[in-house]
């Protein structure tokens, strides 16, 4: 069983930056692609960004793409989103997610299914979640 525990979150205003970590523990965790979700107030969890196992490919949805970026360091076994410029709508708690999820070749480029990557029902193991509020 892989388990996963967010850190990080916290107040911060408009404009500012802050770097959410994700740490995994459990059966070889570093294999899994990770992803960033997150669910804004009276809304449903929405995919933020995410990276494969090595931390060589990377997707994010258009609304953080330029602000947001996630990485992971395997042999602390820690994966990271940092988020710049943060909007009083990026104002959420924040999950982490282990899952298993394929990938497709895009003119000789190897990427994240895009339908998958960015269905929470293809991740397996989640986190308690972490909140993070933009004030304006």
């Amino acid at each position: 069983q892989v388990h996963l525990v967010e850190s990080g979150g916290g107040l911060v205003q408009a404009g500012g930056s802050l770097k959410l970590s994700c740490t995994v523990s459990g059966p070889p965790g570093s294999t899994y692609s990770m992803g960033w979700f997150r669910r804004a107030p009276g809304k449903e969890r929405e995919f933020a960004a995410a990276i494969n196992w090595d931390g060589g490919i990377t997707y994010y949805t258009n609304s953080v793409k330029g602000r947001f970026t996630i990485s992971r360091d395997n042999p602390k076994n820690t994966v990271y989103l940092q988020m710049n410029n943060l909007k009083p709508e990026d104002t959420a708690v924040y999950y982490c997610a282990a899952g298993r999820i394929q990938f497709t070749t895009v003119a000789g480029r190897i990427q994240f299914t895009t339908a998958q990557v960015m269905d929470p029902k293809r991740y397996d193991y989640w986190g308690q979640g972490t909140q993070v509020t933009v004030s304006s």
